[in-house]
């Protein structure tokens, strides 16, 4: 079998006591189903992974093919023994948002795991480390509760960010009318909408996983992953939550910043209310043509001013006496 030098993150070979030992493509082609169990790290980009993954790995076609493909949603599949399962994880890369979830695909059988990524999963880093220190995972079952796990744990960081996030936009649109609100809460509510994409199928698998038909997973595992679908449906009801508290900031901000808008077109309807008549008079006397009154007098303009004052203090009262201002 030829050595493939690319498409291999890591490999290892467990010792079923929580440590690896690590290997390269010739130590994967050397590996026999019973023995030790062999799990696989691959870049499904890379074309070494992905013709190993066709070719080379004893797959069904159905299977390779899922842990190649590049737009997929959280699902499980149980096949012949072996469990398929795809799950997503909060994006933790620089310059990511976290709501941008990351895929993870997994093939686990009796003796052999096979994932598949394109982009960096601290979830499976933390995995690579704990076998590196002997306390990583002992079999697929245990692989599995791991990865289950440390992806829900991480993912419950980022939605209790969120949470406080719209606390504090609550609070912002109680004590600001900003325009600058709307774009921050409806940033937040599209961030709600892509976890929620994501979250909501991923619950299902969880919850799903613990009743799959395969001999590897222990009733102890069941529970645990039981444990976290339970997890993940309150995640999922606190981010539905959030949403809905959005929506309604969202609603009280337009309300408010409405009420502004209509006191200050409010404004400047009386201010042209009383000036409008003020204007037409000053309008009137500024013809320019013959007979006009008080051209010849000195005291014309300043009886024009106390008339026109006179007509603004009258408007004044006659608009307060009407509950107009």
């Amino acid at each position: 079998m030829p050595e493939i030098e690319n498409g291999l993150i890591v490999a290892f070979r467990l010792d079923g006591k929580g440590g690896g030992t690590r290997t390269d493509w010739s130590g994967v082609h050397a590996w026999e189903p019973g023995s030790e169990v062999l799990w696989i790290h691959l870049d499904y980009a890379d074309p070494a992974a992905e013709r190993w993954l066709l070719e080379e790995s004893g797959l069904e076609a159905t299977v390779a093919q899922a842990l190649l493909a590049e737009e997929t949603r959280p699902r499980s599949l149980s096949v012949q023994g072996g469990l398929l399962v795809i799950l997503r994880g909060a994006n933790f890369n620089s310059g990511a948002e976290p709501e941008d979830m990351l895929a993870i695909r997994v093939w686990l059988a009796g003796n052999r795991i096979i994932t598949t990524r394109h982009r960096p999963l601290r979830t499976i880093d933390a995995i690579k480390d704990a076998l590196l220190a002997s306390k990583g995972p002992t079999d697929p079952g245990d692989f599995l509760v791991r990865l289950v796990d440390g992806l829900t744990t991480r993912m419950g960081t980022v939605l209790t960010d969120l949470s406080d996030e719209i606390d504090a936009l609550e609070d912002d649109v109680i004590s600001a009318e900003s325009y600058e609100l709307r774009i921050k809460i409806g940033a937040f509510r599209r961030s709600a909408i892509r976890f929620r994409r994501y979250l909501a199928p991923q619950k299902d698998t969880i919850l799903h996983l613990q009743n799959e038909r395969v001999n590897w997973l222990t009733d102890e595992q069941r529970a645990v992953l039981r444990e976290i679908g339970d997890r993940t449906l309150r995640f999922l009801e606190d981010l539905d939550s959030a949403r809905d508290r959005a929506a309604v900031a969202q609603d009280e901000l337009n309300g408010r910043l409405s009420d502004s808008m209509n006191k200050t077109m409010y404004v400047l309807s009386i201010v042209a209310g009383i000036f409008l008549p003020l204007g037409l008079l000053t309008g009137l006397l500024g013809i320019n043509v013959g007979g006009m009154p008080g051209v010849e007098s000195p005291w014309a303009f300043a009886i024009v001013c106390i008339i026109l004052v006179a007509t603004a203090i009258f408007l004044t009262w006659f608009f307060k006496k009407k509950g107009w201002i």
